[in-house]
């Protein structure tokens, strides 16, 4: 656990090491992709929009302009597009040293499947995240520096793997379904790390969370009306913290080297909603490893993807 209010001063160079950044086009995924980059890594942005992503490496590239900066298209709720990066990933075969999961998407209003037939947030959050973790492991160096990072939430503690109803068919609620996904993210996390030291492997396993982050992932993104969009940055900023300050417990788990695997990393203040990196509460059911493993099984046959460590 950090003894001293960590910043991104005090992550260690990242020169020759190339970190993959799910959802690196805005909020926390952004402000860490800014802050792997400017600490040296090559940073590859793993994302939907073309444009925005271009958008996005400007930017960074305005603040470092020496920064190693690279676009490459994914959208982690299609299964399709999840292969097809692995496979351009393997046709190169280049090393990664941090993979951060971080794409997302909350609260969507009404029920929604992906082209895959996954209730969306599960098939963005978790799912796709999941097979693409198991396509990219080969890649991953082996190195006590190397780590994958899952992005989870203060919302798994109320949430629930409902594997009577996975895809809420039957019984869908915009944060009955987020709970869900982030849950499942931290357990992933978690039995990565456990499947990795008993594989003998150094990669790290480090699940973290933003806290309560002002991102538009809470508005609702192009789902919200303007109401909706106003109701939500209005709340935030009474109990949240800047999409820069949410992403340190993220750097942290990504670059720090006292980030212990298998550990979880969120905000230090009061319920953990903001603040500095420290060590973060895991609700009981999280830890559970039966639930875990079954869960690992059922993403297997679900996205055809073996995640063999």
């Amino acid at each position: 656990m950090p003894q001293t209010r960590w910043t991104t001063r005090s992550m260690p160079s990242l020169a020759g090491r190339c970190a993959v950044v799910t959802g690196a086009t805005s909020g926390i995924g952004y402000e860490a992709a800014l802050a792997l980059a400017g600490a040296g890594a090559e940073v590859v942005l793993a994302a939907r929009d073309a444009a925005k992503s271009e958008r996005a490496i400007a930017s960074i590239r305005r603040r470092h302009p020496g920064a190693r900066l690279a676009f490459e298209s994914l959208d982690t709720a299609r299964l399709a597009s999840v292969r097809a990066f692995g496979e351009r990933w393997q046709s190169e075969g280049r090393p990664i040293d941090i993979l951060l999961l971080n794409a997302g998407i909350a609260t969507v209003p009404n029920r929604e499947e992906t082209e895959d037939g996954f209730e969306r947030q599960l098939g963005t959050n978790y799912l796709g995240h999941f097979a693409l973790t198991g396509l990219l492991l080969p890649f991953i160096r082996r190195d006590a520096a190397s780590r994958v990072v899952e992005v989870a939430s203060l919302a798994h503690r109320p949430g629930r793997i409902h594997f009577d109803d996975l895809q809420l068919a039957r019984s869908y609620g915009p944060q009955r379904a987020y709970r869900q996904s982030k849950l499942a993210m931290l357990m992933f996390g978690l039995e990565l790390d456990r499947r990795l030291k008993a594989a003998g492997s150094p990669i790290r396993s480090v699940p973290a969370h933003p806290g309560a982050a002002r991102t538009d992932v809470f508005r609702r993104g192009d789902r919200a009306g303007p109401v909706q969009r106003l109701a939500g940055h209005a709340i935030f900023s009474v109990i949240g913290q800047s999409a820069a300050q949410g992403a340190l417990p993220l750097l942290f788990a990504a670059t720090a080297p006292e980030a212990e695997g298998g550990a979880y990393y969120g905000p230090d203040g009061i319920w953990e909603l903001k603040g500095h990196p420290t060590r973060a509460d895991i609700a009981a059911h999280a830890r559970d490893k039966g639930t875990a493993e079954r869960l690992w099984s059922v993403s297997e046959a679900l996205t055809g993807i073996r995640c063999a460590v």
